[in-house]
C-alpha cells in the first residue's frame, strides 16, 4: 500500500464519523432509512432523514424565512404521522379482537379496516398539504434541487 493511502474502511469510517458530526445520519452518506414499517417508516424523520430540517436547510441552502416556513410544515407533518400511528394501533387491536372471539366479528373487522383507509387518507393529504406548502417556501432552483433528491432517492416521503 502507498504510504500516504489509508485502508478502504478507515476511509468508510471517517466518512461515516463525519456525516455524523455534521448531523446527516450514518454509513458514510447523507441517506438515512430508519427502519419499520406502516406509517413509522420515516422514523424520527418526516422525509426518510434523521433531521430533515438541517437536511434540507443544508442541501437547499435555505435562509431563515425559509427555515421557519419549513419547520412548521414539517411539525405539522410529524403530528399527523404520529396521530396515524395511534390510529393503526386502535386499528391493530380491534383486528385482534375481532378474531379472538369465539365467533369472527365481521363488523368490528370492517370497522377496523375502515379506519385504517380514513388515516391513510388523512395522511395522504398531509403530505400533500406539506409538499404544497414546501413548495411555496422554496425558490424555483431549489424547487428542481429538491425534485431531483426525492426522484433519486436521497429523500423519500
Amino acid at each position: 500500500m502507498h504510504p500516504g493511502m489509508i485502508p478502504w474502511w478507515r476511509a468508510q469510517q471517517r466518512r461515516a464519523e463525519r456525516g455524523a458530526r455534521a448531523g446527516c445520519g450514518g454509513g458514510g452518506g447523507t441517506h438515512y432509512e430508519a427502519s419499520g414499517g406502516g406509517y413509522s417508516d420515516m422514523g424520527g424523520g418526516s422525509f426518510g432523514v434523521r433531521r430533515p430540517l438541517r437536511y434540507l436547510a443544508r442541501r437547499l441552502d435555505l435562509d431563515e424565512k425559509q427555515v421557519a416556513a419549513i419547520a412548521r410544515v414539517i411539525g405539522e407533518l410529524k403530528t399527523e404521522r404520529a396521530q396515524a400511528e395511534v390510529d393503526d394501533r386502535r386499528a391493530v387491536a380491534a383486528f385482534a379482537d375481532a378474531v379472538g372471539g369465539d365467533t369472527f366479528d365481521a363488523a368490528k373487522a370492517k370497522t377496523a379496516g375502515d379506519a385504517r383507509v380514513a388515516t391513510a387518507e388523512r395522511l395522504r393529504d398531509a403530505v400533500l398539504a406539506a409538499l404544497e406548502g414546501i413548495h411555496a417556501a422554496l425558490d424555483p432552483g431549489q424547487r428542481e434541487q429538491l425534485a431531483y433528491m426525492i426522484r433519486t432517492g436521497a429523500l423519500s416521503l
